[in-house]
């Protein structure tokens, strides 16, 4: 790429050298690689596209790192990441070994908080500007954070905090009217009248340029020109929630416009209390398809870049079988209703919303509410579906076991992108929910292996009347074999494979197609290895588990779940005691946080590869000793402990 400014940017003091001209052309050169390797790689592209210019900004007012910048969620980090000494790096981004999609103090010193969840910026940055003011640091931080990830409810928490202290922390607010999904609610429409008042922003900064001319230094007129603008500030422009939680406001201001964020960030930078700035940005900008429809180019993998274009597979997803299954549900029963957390094309509940508006509900993001208030709908006779993915129901555990599970109320939690989660990392996997939830009296826990399991086992969660999770991972549903159009049996699994083996391989739905393939494997090398699906993560019918397990010598745990807490550790030790001929081997996620990469490069990296199945039976078969199990199937990352 021939990018004469961009390439030659090492560091943020590149940056504050350019001159006017040169700031538009690295602001065009910037947002045409973002579209060049989001093409390639997929990542999320409408949000940064959107902050290019207030990026290039604070950087030209801040001294980063000695000034600190917290990103809020960390999807619209690009920018940041490219003019601070990772561009020649930024074609790796979301890969394997490469740069993350997200902000990450590993990675380099101007990350100073990993973040990757909406709606923490304020309180990181917050304890961070109180560490450093104890410390006797001079340094500034800066929280920068979406209208969207202001729904949720901690940056409340953190506003309603931060603004009783005189510390300068600066929140920047940035307004594009989008979380994911456009954004809903009343604190949208207060951020939208907010906006309404650019007029009195522009004649305070008009007057102010005035002022900075004239030499008024220790003159009456200072004081005079300060009162006059307090009152036209009564006149034109009511005090706001931040004033009123103890903020300075300034804006609303035009995120696209360099020069004018540089003169009200210059003089903020100055301020001594808590100040939020108010900045108006377009999502997607600069690239016309993004800008049309920044829902679908949020996060997005690889396309055209041409046309918008993302290749297509015949194979249906897990979250499309969710979306279809809930709609057929929806038709036959009007008590049904959908929740989202802002995220209603991610999680499949677009279709749903277009069919049924009234019976869907997008409570932004505040997965917390999204689950007391759905038990809420529960407890006045409804039948409330929450779709959220994997990793953000982490947020909301205590909403699960106090609001809900506690009363017994039928809430069905729809979890999409259970087990390893491709691309975005570390803050992102899926591998927490079973070791989460599975501790928690009266939740069942289903994972489904195909769209013929999706079906029925939306159709047996609806008709509970308890709490029901189903999990479900980020990809393609299999092949469909004729076991996952058994009926389903509450606690009990089926065989999909059956050859009178005396090895047995279980599994949990997510895992079905690296096992179904490790059998395939075996096959071919004349040691085949029958297969259980366990489909109920919880209950789990004991007696028949035991019964179908009792023809197995070697049995093998496959989870796509952290070990700790996990169903493969219970079930192997449930084999323990009620068998002293038993070899059990559990193959599950280690007490890691794993790195980016595909779905593959995660499985493998935790030993739950094909390949590392099969090689499990086989040693497994073998009688080798625990020590030269561990020592071949460990690639590393994972651990495979065998019991």
């Amino acid at each position: 790429m021939n990018s004469s400014i961009l390439a030659g940017i090492s560091s943020p003091e590149d940056v504050r050298k350019l001159s006017r001209p040169e700031l538009a052309q690295l602001a065009n050169e910037i947002r045409k690689r973002i579209i060049e390797v989001v093409g390639t790689n997929g990542g999320h592209l409408s949000s940064n596209l959107g902050v290019v210019e207030l990026t290039i900004a604070l950087h030209r007012v801040f001294d980063s790192p000695h000034d600190s910048f917290i990103w809020d969620v960390g999807h619209q980090c690009y920018t940041h990441k490219m003019l601070t000494g990772r561009y020649d790096r930024f074609g790796s981004i979301r890969k394997k070994d490469g740069i993350s999609g997200f902000p990450k103090r590993e990675e380099s010193a101007h990350d100073v908080f990993d973040t990757g969840h909406s709606s923490t910026s304020i309180s990181a940055a917050y304890g961070l500007l109180c560490a450093r003011t104890l410390s006797g640091d001079t340094g500034k931080v800066v929280a920068v954070i979406g209208d969207g990830a202001l729904t949720g409810g901690m940056a409340l928490e953190a506003l309603s905090h931060a603004g009783q202290d005189t510390r300068g922390l600066i929140v920047i607010l940035n307004d594009n009217k989008m979380s994911i999904s456009p954004n809903t609610g009343a604190l949208s429409e207060y951020l939208s009248r907010l906006s309404m008042g650019a007029g009195y922003q522009r004649l305070k900064y008009r007057i102010d340029s005035i002022v900075r001319k004239v030499p008024i230094a220790g003159n009456p007129i200072a004081s005079c020109i300060s009162r006059f603008k307090r009152g036209l500030k009564g006149l034109l422009f009511n005090d706001n929630l931040f004033v009123d939680l103890g903020f300075e406001y300034v804006g609303p201001l035009n995120g696209h416009n360099i020069e004018e964020l540089e003169k009200v960030l210059r003089d903020v930078r100055n301020l001594d209390k808590p100040v939020v700035v108010h900045v108006i940005t377009q999502k997607g900008k600069g690239y016309s398809l993004a800008e049309n429809d920044p829902s679908t180019f949020h996060g997005i993998g690889p396309f055209c870049i041409s046309d918008g274009t993302v290749e297509k597979f015949d194979t249906t997803s897990f979250t499309e079988a969710f979306s279809r299954s809930l709609i057929d549900q929806a038709e036959r029963n009007p008590k049904i209703v959908a929740i989202t957390a802002a995220m209603s094309k991610g999680t499949g509940l677009a279709s749903f919303q277009h069919r049924y508006p009234d019976r869907f509900f997008d409570v932004g993001i505040a997965e917390q509410h999204a689950v007391t208030f759905a038990g809420g709908l529960a407890a006045g006779g409804l039948k409330p579906v929450v779709a959220i993915y994997s990793t953000f129901m982490q947020r909301a555990v205590d909403q699960v076991i106090h609001d809900v599970a506690l009363q017994h109320l039928p809430v069905v939690f729809a979890l999409d992108r259970a087990g390893p989660v491709p691309d975005d990392g570390e803050t992102h996997q899926g591998l927490y929910d079973i070791s989460l939830l599975r501790p928690v009296p009266g939740i069942s826990i289903l994972a489904p292996a195909s769209v013929h399991e999706m079906n029925a086992m939306m159709d047996w969660s609806l008709q509970q009347d308890h709490p029901v999770v189903i999990r479900y991972p980020k990809g393609a549903c299999p092949t469909e074999e004729a076991a996952f159009s058994l009926p389903l049996e509450k606690g009990r699994g089926v065989f999909v494979h059956r050859d009178g083996t005396d090895t047995l391989i279980v599994c949990t739905g997510g895992m079905y197609g690296e096992v179904h393939e490790a059998c395939n494997i075996l096959a071919r090398a004349g040691t085949p290895a029958d297969c259980y699906l366990l489909r109920f993560i919880k209950p789990v019918d004991e007696r028949h588990f035991l019964q179908a397990c009792s023809a197995y010598r070697n049995i093998v745990i496959v989870e796509d779940g952290i070990q700790t807490g996990g169903i493969a550790q219970a079930l192997a030790s449930l084999l323990r005691s009620r068998r002293s001929d038993v070899r059990t081997a559990v193959l599950a996620f280690g007490e890691l946080f794993y790195p980016q990469g595909s779905r593959r490069d995660i499985l493998a990296s935790a030993g739950l590869s094909s390949a590392h199945i099969s090689d499990a039976v086989r040693l497994l078969e073998s009688g080798a000793a625990l020590s030269e199990l561990e020592a071949v199937l460990n690639p590393g990352l994972g651990s495979v402990p065998f019991l």
